[in-house]
């Protein structure tokens, strides 16, 4: 499986001007390749048809043979992502004032926007904990960097593929994709159910909570910030806000990244594989009170999903997502399905058997009981051609 290791750089001033200049020269080259394919091929520019026509003049700009044909693929690319957008309606439906925009003008790329290296262009020295990278001004020798024991170790083991120079915050960072192995998987003795919500981030059939009590403090203060910084208006305020919301991303991925780790250990110490209620396309389905629309709009259940799927097959840990249709109004004793089964947000009660408790682990325990019966079919052999 595939997964991405980012370590730090400590450049000194001189590395960090060549650095600097080398993102906005190919950024700057990116442009004009993007703006030229826009206006011969619209959206449709091949590798092989931007190739014949910016590759000389990239080579003009001074970037060597590898960088500019990693601008001329990352130009296409990107207006592959662009069609796939359109075509699944991310976009808008055909007339939208958003899809409009998006098909009228070419793709503009920042001037730190991160650019990628291969191995022709990147040495890595892991003994020593530096890099040799092309830029601009030539090859950049014993450029340090720096990162946690745990990704270092991966870098070292399971490097495999391009790697991407990023600046963000005015600090320098190299993106690795790794090639890390799956253990192999064991057959679950029983399945642990995880209910995602709002309040509650994370609960287990097992009972397992995760509140989310600490962290929605945290965005509620803020919030409270951010408003105080946008009656400013001015440009520095603009920079701030978006510190801010980057501070505020990385505090909700640490917090499913720990959410996810402690699931995943669980479920392996016990042998039981791991269920989750299929949410795509929650924000259509659910209507939740006034006060919480921001915190579902914003908040990655998408993420935590994702980070308990990849941690699982990293240990080999059985996955499945299960149909989430009903599971915080059906009873799990006696099966009875209705709203009233559900009196508040936090509370259970079967109408027809009496069951109570906790609503978001009875939903937790029919997720479990769902993912029983759908590893059967899973699992289960092709039939033999008669």
């Amino acid at each position: 499986m595939k997964l991405v290791v980012q370590v730090k750089l400590i450049p000194d001033a001189a590395q960090a001007r060549a650095l600097e200049r080398t993102l906005h020269t190919v950024n700057e080259g990116a442009n004009q390749v993007s703006a030229a394919s826009f206006a011969v091929y619209g959206l449709k520019g091949s590798v092989r048809d931007l190739r014949s026509m910016a590759y000389g003049e990239l080579k003009a700009r001074g970037l060597g043979a590898q960088a500019a044909q990693h601008v001329i693929k990352r130009v296409v690319d990107a207006y592959s992502t662009l069609r796939a957008n359109i075509r699944v309606g991310n976009l808008g439906g055909e007339g939208s004032r958003r899809r409009r925009k998006a098909e009228s003008k070419p793709i503009v790329f920042r001037p730190d926007a991160a650019h990628t290296y291969d191995d022709r262009c990147l040495s890595w020295n892991h003994d020593a904990r530096t890099v040799s990278i092309w830029t601009m001004d030539g090859r950049l020798k014993n450029v340090r960097f720096a990162g946690s024991a745990a990704a270092l170790k991966q870098l070292t083991q399971y490097r495999k593929g391009e790697s991407d120079l990023v600046r963000r915050d005015g600090k320098w960072f190299l993106v690795a994709t790794c090639e890390v192995p799956e253990a192999p998987r064991y057959e679950p003795r029983d399945w642990l159910g995880v209910d995602r919500g709002i309040t509650n981030l994370a609960t287990t059939s097992d009972g397992h909570n995760h509140s989310g009590r600490r962290l929605d403090r945290y965005r509620r203060w803020q919030a409270r910030k951010k408003s105080e910084i946008q009656a400013k208006k001015t440009r520095s305020a603009a920079q701030l806000l978006k510190k801010r919301a980057r501070r505020e991303s990385r505090h909700a991925t640490h917090t499913n990244h720990t959410i996810s780790k402690t699931v995943v250990a669980v479920a392996q110490r016990t042998e039981r594989g791991i269920a989750l209620e299929l949410l795509q396309g929650i924000g259509g389905r659910v209507t939740v009170r006034r006060d919480q629309r921001a915190r579902q709009s914003s908040w990655p259940f998408h993420q935590l999903g994702a980070f308990i799927a990849y941690k699982a097959r990293r240990a080999g840990v059985p996955f499945i997502e299960v149909d989430p249709a009903y599971t915080s109004q059906r009873c799990p004793r006696c099966g009875h399905t209705e709203r009233g089964n559900r009196p508040a947000r936090d509370h259970f009660r079967c109408r027809r058997c009496g069951l109570a408790g906790p609503a978001d682990v009875v939903a937790g325990v029919n997720v479990r009981d769902r993912a029983r019966s759908a590893w059967v079919f899973v699992t289960m052999p092709p039939p033999v051609p008669t």
